[in-house]
């Protein structure tokens, strides 16, 4: 089931999304300031490619206290827009019984966009 999710995901628009991450990524890997914003961006395209199935886990590591600072530059600097959008096309997904799903996958997006530092995607293939 979460095959066809993905596939009709894809169509409609979580292909085009995640490669606008992807993109990010490149062009923030060009820079070496920006090469952990561009580890976070791609980590969100990779769930923005294989939603269904997937899950966002804390990370188990010694990074806590360089998380936090990150992560508020992250709002900052970009973060707050894309989850502005994530929480936007979720609820707009919601109003219809077909697009729960689907509304459920920008949700957590969403909180993986608002602090990706010290969170990992384990992708359900």
């Amino acid at each position: 089931m979460k095959i066809i999710g993905n596939i009709i995901w894809w169509l409609f628009g979580g292909l085009e999304a995640a490669l606008g991450y992807f993109t990010g990524s490149l062009v923030l890997f060009c820079t070496i300031i920006g090469i952990p914003v561009a580890l976070q961006t791609f980590k969100i395209g990779l769930l923005c490619l294989w939603p269904f199935g997937s899950t966002v886990k804390e990370t188990e590591g010694p990074n806590g206290c360089v998380a936090i600072p990150l992560n508020i530059l992250w709002i900052i600097f970009g973060g707050l827009w894309a989850w502005i959008c994530h929480i936007f096309f979720g609820i707009l997904l919601y109003i219809s019984i077909i697009g729960i799903p689907f509304g459920k996958q920008h949700f957590k997006m969403a909180k993986l966009s608002l602090a990706p530092f010290g969170k990992e995607v384990e992708l359900g293939i």
